[in-house]
């Protein structure tokens, strides 16, 4: 998602992306995808998409560990279910 020109294109693709049950995006403070990452957040809420938007202090590779454990499996925990737990 380097520049404007990347996300010209989602709007073609919002009846897919309304399919999910969730979406996630996180993106280091410092990463050069952050300002894409945060218009993509903008636009899924647009359109009444529900989704996660983490901002984390660091780079796009910055405390890769953490992010998995404080915001990754979580994410995941709540919105994934298999077998007996699912609702």
């Amino acid at each position: 998602m380097g520049d404007q020109r990347s996300l010209a294109f989602i709007d073609q693709y919002i009846g897919n992306l309304k399919q999910y049950e969730a979406i996630a995006i996180d993106v280091g403070d410092q990463d050069g995808l952050r300002v894409d990452a945060r218009k993509l957040h903008d636009i899924l809420d647009s359109y009444g998409i529900p989704n996660a938007c983490e901002v984390y202090p660091g780079t796009h590779t910055s405390a890769v560990a953490v992010q998995f454990q404080n915001f990754v499996m979580p994410f995941f925990g709540r919105n994934l279910c298999s077998g007996r737990i699912c609702q």
